[in-house]
């Protein structure tokens, strides 16, 4: 085994790592920091050999660094970064982005990222797709209790008033959540849409002692919109969408 130092995030120098912390590896290992004046490097040694991008290696990775922000301010290192050793790590990754690091951790305590996730109850896009639209109405009709052959055109063409529907409906969800979320946020984000029925995916960087009025100001939003789109809340993250995430030797 050729041991490395496999690198999930920078933290300041004066936190502790949770005994039972646990990273990569099977069985998960354990982690420990690399301090280098008042940053440190959180890690965990990993064979140097070892294939990384396995979907709980990811994980694993997202885990630990949601876990560590939900108590103190992280920077997150991209997925994959690994080290030769210890000595490396200080020599290519801490030292030289010293001032940048601290100053970027100062920054964010306090504060965590929290992302609001919006999807469609899909029937009522539809009955709204009606309403707006009759040509919605008449091609359901057209292709009720037909083959797909037979009714190709009619099936692409509604497909393409939906699809254009549920854009315009998302547009104007996500303004309502970016002004909703910009009352609370020292910072927000829009980010693209992960599923074709999302009503929004909006990233926040929160003071976390506020996170109560963040919760108050959206469930306002879901009762708005009980019946036509779900919300959810996730958080507190690390702040994935508000720092510049990089990998020692970059």
């Amino acid at each position: 085994m050729s041991a490395a130092e496999y690198v999930y995030a920078v933290v300041p120098a004066d936190v502790e790592v949770d005994p039972e912390a646990r990273g990569l590896g099977d069985p998960p290992l354990p982690v420990q920091l690399i301090r280098h004046r008042e940053i440190a490097a959180l890690v965990s040694e990993i064979d140097a050999d070892r294939p990384l991008g396995r979907p709980d290696d990811l994980v694993a990775h997202e885990r630990l660094l949601d876990a560590t922000a939900a108590e103190v301010p992280v920077l997150p290192i991209r997925f994959g970064a690994v080290v030769a050793g210890a000595g490396a790590v200080v020599d290519e990754f801490l030292e030289p982005h010293h001032d940048k690091f601290k100053q970027a951790l100062d920054e964010l305590d306090g504060h965590a990222e929290y992302i609001v996730k919006g999807r469609f109850v899909e029937e009522a896009v539809l009955n709204e797709a009606v309403r707006e639209n009759p040509e919605v109405a008449r091609l359901r009709g057209a292709i009720r209790g037909k083959p797909e052959e037979a009714t190709r055109n009619e099936r692409m063409r509604l497909g393409e008033i939906v699809n254009q529907a549920i854009e315009a409906q998302r547009r104007t969800a996500t303004r309502t959540l970016v002004e909703v979320l910009n009352q609370h946020a020292v910072a927000v984000s829009e980010r693209e849409p992960s599923h074709e029925l999302d009503a929004g995916n909006v990233a926040a960087l929160v003071e976390t002692a506020h996170e109560g009025e963040l919760v108050k100001a959206l469930e306002g939003v879901a009762g708005d919109w009980d019946g036509k789109v779900r919300l959810r809340l996730l958080g507190p993250l690390a702040a994935y969408d508000f720092v510049s995430t990089m990998r020692p030797g970059e």
